[in-house]
Parts: C-alpha cells; sequence; structure tokens
C-alpha cells in the first residue's frame, strides 16, 4: 500500500473518530491531508522507501493562535500522538527531522513559510525568481482530503504554478542553455577531444530540457531523485524520460557522439514543436536560441522582459 492510502485509512480508521469526538468544535477551522517532504507526498514511494521516515501519519493544519489558540493546538497535538501507534504492519516513529515536524498538528502559517518563506505563499517577483522549485513542489503535492476552513486550500491554488510571466523567464532561459549546450557546445568538445566536457554539455542539456518539458507542462520538477519518475507522468513530451536516460548513460566515443547529437536535436525539435502549439515563440527555425528570445519577448511584464534571460534559471 502506498504510503498516501496508508495515511488516509490511518485517518479514517482513528484520526477522523478523534477529531469528532474530542474537538467538534474545531472541526470547522481545521484541514487535514498529507503533503509536504518525503516520495510518499509525490506518490513516489515503493517498498525501499519504507526504509525510512515512512509510517503511518497524516498532517493537522491549524489556522492562526486567534482562531485555533494555543492551548487547543497542544491538546490536539497531544490527542495525535496518543493515536495508535501501528497501523497495517507499519510503526508509527517518534522522529524530529530536520526542519520540525512532517505529520501531526502544523500551522498552516509554518507550513508555507517553510516551504516558500511566506505565511500565505504570497511571494514577491524575486521571491518567484529565486525559490527553489522542489520547494514549491513540496507546497503543493499530496492531497488535502477536507479543508473546512478553505485556507490550505486557497494558498496551494495560488501556488500551483508558476505566474504567466515568470513561467516564460524560465522557460527562455532554460531554452537557451538547451540550445548552448545540445546545439553547440557538445560538438565542439567532441572536436577538441574532451569527451569528460562533453559529457558535462550533455548534462546540461538534460538538466535544462527538463526544465522546459516541466514548463511547458504547467507542473513543478520534484526533488532530481524524483525527477524522472514525475517526467513519465507528465501529459507532454514524457516520452523523452527514454532519451534523457540514453544521452546520461552513454558513452560519446565514435559514431555514438554523432548519434548523441541527432538525439538532442530531436528533443530540440519536439520542444518547438510545444512551443508553437502553445504559441509561446514566433521564431521560424530550428535554432533553441532564438526560440528562447521570442519567448523572452512575449513577457507582458517589462520589468521581467528587461531582466537578463537567465535571471530565473
Amino acid at each position: 500500500m502506498r504510503g498516501l492510502e496508508l495515511s488516509r485509512a490511518y485517518f479514517e480508521e482513528y484520526g477522523r473518530p478523534m477529531l469528532e469526538e474530542q474537538f467538534p468544535e474545531v472541526l470547522p477551522y481545521l484541514a487535514v491531508g498529507l503533503c509536504g517532504s518525503g516520495s510518499e507526498c509525490f506518490g513516489y514511494d515503493d517498498d525501499i522507501s519504507s526504509d525510512h521516515d515512512f509510517e503511518p501519519g497524516f498532517c493537522l493544519f491549524l489556522p492562526d493562535e486567534e482562531t485555533v489558540d494555543r492551548r487547543t493546538a497542544f491538546l490536539l497535538e497531544r490527542a495525535y500522538a496518543k493515536l495508535p501507534k501501528e497501523f497495517m504492519g507499519h510503526r508509527r516513529s517518534l522522529m524530529n527531522p530536520v526542519g520540525g515536524a512532517r505529520h501531526g498538528a502544523l500551522r498552516t502559517a509554518d507550513f508555507f513559510r517553510d516551504k516558500t518563506g511566506d505565511e500565505k505563499g504570497q511571494l514577491t517577483l524575486e521571491e518567484w525568481l529565486r525559490i527553489p522549485e522542489e520547494s514549491l513542489a513540496e507546497a503543493v503535492n499530496g492531497e488535502i482530503w477536507f479543508d473546512n476552513f478553505g485556507e490550505v486550500t486557497a494558498i496551494r491554488q495560488s501556488l500551483s504554478c508558476y505566474p504567466e510571466d515568470i513561467r516564460l523567464k524560465k522557460l527562455a532561459g532554460h531554452l537557451l542553455l538547451m540550445g548552448q549546450s545540445g546545439q553547440y557546445n557538445y560538438q565542439r568538445c567532441i572536436s577538441h577531444g574532451e569527451h569528460g566536457a562533453a559529457q558535462l554539455a550533455v548534462y546540461e542539456f538534460v538538466k535544462s530540457a527538463m526544465e522546459v518539458i516541466f514548463l511547458l507542462n504547467r507542473r513543478y520538477q520534484p526533488y532530481y531523485k524524483w525527477s524522472f519518475r514525475a517526467l513519465r507522468e507528465l501529459p507532454v513530451l514524457s516520452l523523452e524520460a527514454e532519451l534523457f536516460e540514453y544521452l546520461l548513460t552513454t558513452d560519446n566515443d565514435g559514431d555514438i557522439s554523432e548519434e548523441k547529437y541527432n538525439v538532442m536535436e530531436g528533443i530540440a525539435s519536439d520542444a518547438i514543436d510545444v512551443l508553437k502549439d502553445q504559441k509561446l515563440s514566433e521564431a521560424v527555425c530550428s535554432d533553441l536560441e532564438k526560440h528562447a528570445y521570442s519567448v523572452n519577448d512575449g513577457i507582458q511584464d517589462h520589468a521581467v522582459r528587461n531582466l537578463h534571460i537567465l535571471a530565473a534559471v
């Protein structure tokens, strides 16, 4: 059973009755679900994932102290701690991971401040440009099973994807890096006999190409160890994952380098097709650099548009 399923079953079996019996007056102000750090919050957990930080547990989101006071929060936390320590063969741990508790009674403001830097997820232009993408992914992943107060759902909705101008700025920068590394520098490194540098060019191409695909899908890319798993689930360009694995796991000798260059050109062509479908670029060519600047020209906010094209990468 996956972590999300396990945690929801645990909540329905023990958590919901505890809240309804002991805290009926607080229920209108609570949100309950599982989200944040951990593969189980993305639905990416497996048998290996259970070796650490894996347990039946859920998040009880509380609004500010004026709405749910400190004593009530303490009583909720204590009631949560008293729930059964074992469920369906899995034991709850007394863990206190770096960064604070991942389950139990959490202030909504603390959760979103930890993930975004702001308690309501209201980010400035500068913050949107520099916040780690995996943190945004953790702010909106998982499931919220009920939200009577509506605060958590509203904040998650506001953070569900980048504002359009920020998305375009990031897209322009990564398209430029794709072109520089894959369409230009890779072959030059091969010609110089710098096969290690050529593989670094491949890595930079794959890294930026993956970012481009997530941006075209309007999704946040999670922490790198889950990137390929997440990529395979995207509706647009998910099949590129196999090509990325080929590029990263093969050498650059002989005819292979020519084949790898052709693969990168194919990926670039696929990305350009989607850019055209989404009406994001007016360039008419196969040069990713020209498409990058065309995407940048489409940014509405002049302050964002006039930033360096790599300002968001």
